[in-house]
């Protein structure tokens, strides 16, 4: 068996105690890794980083009201060595772009069986990248359209503090309350809200509060039973 400095060391950042311990056991079955620290917040996730420098952080996408694509270009620019790979139950139609964009070297989905999670972290730990085929094969086609087709209202014309400010709205928060979770003026909120009026085909304030509220219960991620990837 492989002493452990010869062994990748992998954090695992995930807000749900169950599923992130369960995760942590599979990962440290495998003789080739150890998982160095756990997280359940960005601020430990931080210090986790400062303190162990693992090789590999292994995180889910949504933790709390923090804007995780801007954490991870933080974290890049930081610990320039590190990898990061996504591993959620949120849509990676919609998210897994927005990741790569912002660092992460690959995107996971949680209903995937352990065994395709182990061989995720295991190719970006390679230094190559990880996505489904499906996504890969999605990514590959918008690559070679001269003109991307965008379907018209569709969430995908949003940018990602857009995305965020969106979902917000959908989750019922006020722009007020918007503006203090993610550290902006009200004014600022308002004209992202009028930005995602205007993308999305919007007329009022209404349509826009009802559109987000639908979309944020249809985007909703499946109950995992707190096992680890399935």
């Amino acid at each position: 068996m492989p002493n452990l400095e010869s062994k990748a060391s992998i954090l695992v950042v995930d807000d749900h105690p169950i599923f992130r311990k369960g995760l942590a056991q599979l990962i440290n079955s495998e003789a080739d890794m150890l998982v160095c620290g756990e997280a359940g917040d960005v601020a430990t996730a931080t210090q986790v980083l400062e303190a162990r420098h693992p090789d590999l952080v292994l995180m889910e996408l949504r933790l709390g009201t923090s804007d995780v694509f801007e954490l991870i270009k933080g974290w890049k620019g930081r610990f320039t060595e590190l990898q990061v790979l996504i591993l959620s139950a949120y849509d990676e139609a919609l998210y897994a772009e927005r990741a790569l964009r912002a660092g992460a070297a690959g995107y996971v989905m949680k209903e995937e069986a352990p065994e395709e999670t182990i061989s995720a972290i295991r190719a970006v730990l390679d230094g190559e990248m990880y996505l489904s085929r499906k996504m890969a094969s999605r990514l590959l086609h918008k690559l070679i359209l001269t003109k991307p087709v965008v379907r018209d209202g569709h969430v995908e014309v949003l940018s990602d503090r857009e995305l965020q400010v969106f979902r917000m709205l959908g989750a019922g928060l006020g722009s007020r309350q918007i503006g203090e979770d993610l550290h902006l003026s009200i004014k600022t909120v308002e004209t992202y809200r009028e930005n995602i009026k205007h993308k999305l085909g919007l007329r009022n304030a209404a349509e826009l509060i009802r559109l987000a509220t639908q979309w944020v219960q249809a985007s909703a991620p499946k109950e995992t039973g707190g096992r680890p990837a399935a």
